[in-house]
């Protein structure tokens, strides 16, 4: 599917990011999360002459077309094809010795979302797969094929917060013993027919939580934030500003208690920055985002 950059990504909290990382003509920023690499774009146009910026990116498709909007920035841009899990190593490699900054949006791209055939999304029915880098060998439709009723059940339960969990993870067990349950839109029915319609949510589909547990769970994601926000501090130089922006409270939760009771960081706000009315109406996608901001102590 072919895409009009400009149109597919609004950077979430752009505005508030470039703020709070107190940029630097000099600095060497982060970006973690390089997705369509619209925060890297900002943060470089923001720090000329020779601010680097370091973009992280384990997507092959993002990654390529980030590379190709940020070309014309030339030596002062660098794409590392990485998890940002690996932050360190990767820093290591690259002879970089303290950075200033870094951003982190741990939202799924509206990329990974626009192209059917990555298995984000039930809007219309495809291979069930989610994985963010697809050298990887676990996929959703693995997990669902392989793993017990009840290893299903936490993984909907904890990672998407579903209350329902127990109940989809038996019908979708009963399921799969009658056929694969290998794509988007067979999990969806699967899910909706378990959830009685009572507890059908009004205003999205009655499957979003299961499908962003399942994401979750593929991608190792509450494992690799956790591990980014432990081992930043050993990349960062004193009074650098780490900038994490989450869409759920799951994530929320950790960058909060990861501020809060690591004494390498500073927490710069009490409470979380949200997006303004009017960016929620120009980007629909900042709706449910949240950035917390600490300094390197």
């Amino acid at each position: 599917m072919a895409h009009d950059q400009n149109e597919v990504h609004v950077p979430v909290l752009r505005d508030a990011v470039l703020n709070f990382l107190g940029l630097r003509p000099d600095g060497i920023y982060v970006d973690a999360t390089l997705g369509l690499g619209g925060h890297a774009e900002a943060i470089l146009r923001a720090t000329p002459p020779v601010g680097r910026l370091i973009g992280f990116e384990w997507d092959a498709d993002a990654a390529e077309m980030a590379a190709r909007l940020l070309a014309g920035f030339g030596g002062r841009f660098e794409l590392v094809r990485a998890s940002y899990a690996d932050l360190v190593p990767e820093l290591d490699r690259l002879g970089v010795e303290g950075i200033d900054g870094l951003v982190a949006d741990l939202g799924v791209s509206s990329l990974q979302l626009d192209r059917a055939d990555r298995g984000f999304s039930f809007r219309s029915d495809n291979p069930l797969d989610m994985r963010m880098d697809r050298s990887r060998p676990t996929t959703a439709a693995r997990l669902v094929a392989e793993l017990s009723e009840e290893a299903l059940a936490d993984i909907f339960y904890y990672y998407g917060e579903e209350r329902q969990a127990r109940r989809i993870a038996k019908f979708l067990v009963r399921a799969r013993e009658e056929e694969p349950v290998a794509t988007t839109g067979r999990l969806a029915a699967v899910v909706a027919a378990a959830v009685p319609r009572k507890y059908h949510p009004p205003k999205v589909h009655v499957a979003t939580k299961v499908f962003q547990a399942l994401r979750i769970a593929v991608n190792g994601e509450l494992e690799n934030v956790t591990r980014l926000l432990a081992e930043a501090p050993v990349a960062m130089l004193p009074g650098a500003r780490i900038c994490i922006i989450t869409f759920h409270s799951l994530e929320d939760r950790i960058v909060k208690q990861a501020f809060a009771s690591n004494p390498a960081y500073a927490a710069i706000s009490r409470r979380p920055i949200e997006p303004t009315g009017e960016e929620i109406g120009n980007n629909p996608r900042a709706r449910s985002a949240k950035l917390r901001v600490a300094a390197r102590t």
